[in-house]
């Protein structure tokens, strides 16, 4: 639940200053990949560091070698409003930054604020207490929290730069699946429908309150253990982009069992009474062409685009944590056809 109970002021619904929400609040996905493709990678004749991971296959994060034993991961990511209550959205955002650096396999180290905010319209507390739940986060992360910038913006938007550490060796990364290997996915789907159902309704939904504010630490040290070397979080672009990114960069088609696929609660009543953000369409839109002739109905295939926000972390392999389940396999690459529903 929200921690702002003793606080004097009535809260003011965020998610009705905002166009869009979380993460569904993205540039589209075949957009972005148009408008950093001719982006430099390397820094030159001498750059001071060895790229590991750039921009090439759209991973979670940057990662260069400073030493033989020594990979600096950096990312950053922030948002509009995906909840009303100012303290649990900035849990969420700060979850959902720390999310991309656990998806790299890395350790965060320090964070920075990104913030926009409509002053002459919003409380200076609702500031506060969104800061105040990133911090919560963070320190739960055991991630210091070292600085920030922020502007006056006329959409409220809140995130972080983070900056983590990993063994070059041990980099967890999207383009390295290998065929006749399982597909686990460690948080269920169906939080963009349930944000679009808080959005449109008010109510709250504490099940994915829940799902978004949990760390993936867990998960990622898991696969680290297990021997894992690919991963990606499912965040806006949805379980199908993400999926269809990872594939792709593998030169790998991915074959899902689509019943064996997760949902919170209340998730597919959402999704039918209409709570289906623009952005999830979006995101069906792009990997349609992708898809390996599916026998499913639009809803279903909603669903699977569903954009999360602060989702689970998508291995190629198994591990043992709580909500971990696998949904489907590596194959051999088929061309177009990156993932198949079955």
């Amino acid at each position: 639940m929200s921690n702002n109970s003793d606080q004097a002021y009535v809260a003011p619904r965020l998610t009705q200053f905002a166009a869009g929400g979380g993460c569904a609040c993205k540039i589209p996905a075949g957009l972005l990949e148009r408008l950093v493709s001719g982006l430099p990678v390397g820094g030159g004749p001498e750059p001071a560091a060895r790229v590991l991971v750039g921009t090439e296959h759209g991973d979670d994060g940057g990662v260069v070698q400073v030493r033989d034993d020594l990979a600096v991961i950096s990312t950053a990511d922030f948002f509009t409003p995906v909840l009303d209550d100012p303290y649990d959205f900035g849990r969420v955002a700060a979850a959902n930054a720390l999310s991309d650096v656990y998806a790299m396999g890395g350790s965060p180290v320090m964070a920075v604020n990104l913030v926009g905010w409509p002053r002459s319209v919003l409380p200076e507390q609702a500031l506060a207490d969104v800061l105040r739940g990133g911090a919560d986060v963070l320190a739960e992360a055991g991630c210091p929290l070292v600085g920030g910038h922020s502007i006056d913006d006329p959409e409220p938007k809140y995130g972080l730069a983070v900056t983590g550490v990993a063994h070059p060796d041990h980099i967890l990364r999207n383009d390295t699946a290998t065929p006749g290997l399982p597909l686990t996915l460690t948080k269920p789907l169906g939080i963009g429908v349930l944000n679009s159902w808080h959005k449109q309704t008010g109510q709250r939904s504490e099940a994915a309150i829940e799902a978004m504010t949990t760390l993936n630490a867990t998960a990622a040290q898991a696969a680290l253990d297990s021997g894992l070397r690919t991963a990606t979080d499912i965040t806006g672009f949805g379980l199908l982009g993400h999926l269809h990114k990872m594939m792709r960069a593998s030169g790998t088609t991915a074959r899902v069992d689509v019943g064996a696929v997760p949902y919170l609660e209340g998730a597919r009543r959402a999704a039918a009474d209409g709570c289906v953000s623009g952005g999830t369409r979006r995101n069906l839109e792009w990997v349609r062409p992708h898809l390996g002739q599916p026998d499913l109905d639009e809803l279903e295939l909603l669903l699977l685009a569903d954009a999360q926000t602060s989702g689970g972390l998508l291995l190629v392999g198994e591990v043992d944590v709580p909500g971990a389940v696998v949904i489907g396999e590596v194959l051999p690459g088929r061309g177009e056809h990156t993932i198949e529903l079955a």
